[in-house]
């Protein structure tokens, strides 16, 4: 069966569930979308990634990473290989001296995981005619930091109108070395949102 290839557009809070995330993957050149729904916790270790920021101490999927890389194991691909009753099912793709492994993963941190390992993410065509759905945005380009719209909506920028940006960004620097990474998401994302301004 034929992979296609998957980019992650964006993050937003869930409207469905409480206390989860939506994880918004996509179609290069496309307007068909992937909503995952994803714990706080795997969503703030996909965001620590993407925004490049670096914990004071090694989170879960660091650890796993620095222990995968220690005795030369790569993740290779993430495959999303199934969709059973709303849940989609996912396995690493690993290598070690040339002999290749699948590892079973839930898909969010299958997701976190290929980021550390600059791996691309990949699901079957039957998956995206199940599962996906049609946007009304343009189609995804080559950015996979996009933000999409639900999830500045979402977050609002009331909490840090009377700051700076350079108080932001020491803000943002010290809710780090504190591993508040969910107040450093909202930081980060007021000062993208004021820096387009």
């Amino acid at each position: 069966m034929k992979k296609v290839k998957l980019e992650i557009v964006g993050m937003s809070y869930s409207r469905s569930q409480s206390g989860a995330y939506a994880l918004i993957l996509g179609i290069p050149g496309q307007k068909k979308r992937l909503p995952i729904i994803i714990g706080s916790s795997e969503a703030q270790a996909i965001a620590i990634e993407l925004e490049n920021m670096k914990p004071s101490r090694p989170l879960t999927h660091d650890l796993f990473t620095n222990f995968a890389k220690q005795f030369e194991i790569t993740i290779k691909e993430v495959i999303i290989n199934k969709f059973e009753e709303g849940i989609f099912f996912s396995v690493l793709i690993c290598e070690k001296d040339g002999e290749r492994t699948e590892i079973d993963s839930r898909t969010s941190d299958a997701v976190a995981l290929s980021l550390r390992f600059n791996c691309s993410i990949f699901t079957y065509q039957n998956i995206i005619d199940e599962a996906g759905i049609m946007l009304e945005d343009e189609p995804i380009g080559d950015d996979p930091e996009a933000i999409e719209k639900d999830e500045i909506e979402e977050k609002g920028s009331a909490d840090f109108t009377d700051y700076l940006i350079s108080e932001l960004e020491d803000m943002l620097k010290t809710a780090v070395e504190n591993e508040n990474y969910e107040e450093a998401s909202k930081i980060r994302d007021e000062i993208k949102r004021r820096k387009k301004i």
